[in-house]
């Protein structure tokens, strides 16, 4: 019996499966400059989610310290046994 050769297809040359990304696509400079940028964001945001923090405090503060001068509201909210201070 002779031999058959059979016809294969050509080999497709390996392509890799994923699409190529932005991240490839872009140069390494324009790449670090737009993490730099991601960074100074962050870091914007968490001065600023510590300043609101701060002032948020402040009126807390600011607030008890108004209601510990206001006799009504002392007067509401303390115990009204008054034997124990006999």
């Amino acid at each position: 019996m002779a031999k058959k050769n059979r016809n294969q297809a050509p080999s497709k040359p390996q392509v890799s499966d994923k699409p190529a990304t932005l991240k490839d696509l872009l140069s390494s400079d324009v790449l670090d400059k737009l993490k730099q940028q991601s960074n100074e964001l962050k870091a914007e945001q968490q001065k600023q989610k510590e300043e609101q923090e701060r002032q948020a405090a402040e009126a807390r503060k600011a607030e008890q310290k108004r209601l510990d001068n206001d006799f009504e509201h002392l007067l509401e909210n303390s115990s009204m046994d008054w034997r124990k201070y006999k």
